[in-house]
């Protein structure tokens, strides 16, 4: 039996799903008309598509837009060949992608195409980041991003903005992940990777220009159970820079309530950092970064305090395993009962999870102060949150009690 429930993770589903799309937008000769073609690779000599869609069990394909050009409005769509993921050259792998790697790749390159002026690496687990970083270096970046949640990296997704060099190379291959994603592969690098049989290496060439992808849109499909669709147009923050953003303030019964501190450079460049991952993150969330690095990140919850403390919870372990991994090379739950643990528990609790000094990101507005009280009192030192709630005025009187500096984006980012 368990033999068997092994097979199904092996298993390569037929896929018969047509190798054409036309999708007409409107009626008429004149009307806008999109074609699509199915990707396949071939593997050990057989062309295939897709491995299987989110569970072995369900037939998928993938298609490339291959012609036709789509405006909404005032909106331009992206236009016929310019693929990412859709146009991915694979290099030696074991298993061929399934629906969740691409879709956790297309996630990171949602990230990382507002993150081009340094090298960034994004750590994809089910089609949220476990951890983001920005460094001066390719390989400091990812190892950054690897150890901001070295536990639910585990089996993740990779994904790079800069060709991937030999230290990279040597740090991943230490790992165990099951894609990487880059727009180059320097000499030696994809032999170094493929000590991990399994892998599968995935080349972007267009990753090059990732930063001119930044303000494009699409057309966002969901199908509903009984067969309907919702079309919208994708999202794109607005707040790129430092200047977007503006000082938290509001009227309340005939009152004005302002932010007392403005934030520091450190503080304003997080806060940019910090939101620009939110882009990728299921909402409702809420993430804490720190020095261009992600330090804990919630996702996918109901309320907003709740999130906030989830958020928070994770900083505390993530950066204890860290520590463990760090000092003794192993994780936290592997060290152990013994003054070793109780030394690292400690100095967890007096840095706070490393959330003295971090900057919280919330991707709606806070409906009352006590989510972003979640943060203020582990040290957090700058928020930013869209802005817009009746009670503004408490996230407000909050920041200034404690001395931190909030931003408003007016804008929400909401990702469903």
């Amino acid at each position: 039996m368990a033999e068997d429930l092994k097979k199904a993770y092996r298993t390569i589903m037929q896929d018969r799903f047509p190798e054409s799309l036309e999708i007409r937008y409107g009626t008429g000769e004149a009307a806008p008309l999109l074609r699509y073609q199915k990707v396949t690779w071939v593997v050990d000599g057989v062309r295939q598509g897709l491995r299987y869609g989110e569970n072995p069990g369900q037939e998928a394909a993938l298609y490339r837009l291959v012609n036709g050009n789509l405006v909404i409005g005032e909106v331009r769509c992206i236009e016929p060949g310019r693929g990412l993921v859709c146009d991915a050259t694979l290099h030696r792998f074991g298993k061929h992608p399934g629906k969740i790697n691409l879709t956790d790749a297309d996630n990171a390159l949602n990230i990382l195409r507002y993150l081009t002026e340094k090298p960034a690496a994004a750590v994809m687990k089910h089609n949220n980041p476990s951890g983001v970083a920005q460094a001066d270096s390719l390989v400091e970046a990812y190892v950054k991003a690897d150890l901001a949640d070295r536990v639910a990296a585990f089996g993740g997704c990779i994904a790079l903005n800069r060709p991937l060099d030999r230290a990279t190379a040597e740090e991943i291959s230490r790992r165990y992940a099951e894609v990487v994603v880059a727009p180059g592969f320097e000499e030696g690098t994809i032999d170094i990777l493929a000590r991990r049989k399994n892998l599968r290496i995935m080349e972007i060439g267009n990753m090059e220009r990732l930063s001119s992808y930044a303000p494009e849109r699409f057309v966002d499909f969901k199908s509903l159970i009984d067969g309907g669709l919702i079309l919208q147009l994708s999202y794109v923050p607005e707040a790129r820079s430092a200047e977007r953003l503006r000082p938290a303030e509001c009227e309340h019964r005939g009152r004005t309530y302002r932010v007392e501190r403005r934030p520091t450079d450190r503080e304003l460049a997080d806060m940019i950092f910090g939101w620009l991952v939110e882009a990728g993150v299921t909402s409702n969330s809420v993430l804490y970064v720190k020095d261009g690095v992600t330090v804990g990140i919630g996702t996918g919850e109901q309320d907003r305090v709740g999130v906030a403390e989830i958020a928070r919870d994770k900083a505390y372990r993530k950066l204890a395993d860290r520590l463990c991994f760090e000092r003794h090379g192993k994780s936290y739950h592997e060290l152990g009962e013994g003054e070793a643990r109780a030394e690292i528990d400690g100095e967890v609790q007096r840095q706070h999870g490393g959330l003295q000094g971090a900057v919280m990101i919330s991707d709606a507005f806070f409906p009352f102060r006590d989510g972003v009280d979640v943060g203020l009192r582990e040290g957090v030192s700058a928020v930013l949150q869209p802005g817009g709630s009746l009670n503004d005025y408490q996230a407000i009187e909050a920041c200034n009690e404690h001395g931190a500096a909030m931003m408003f984006t007016g804008q929400r980012s909401f990702k469903h």
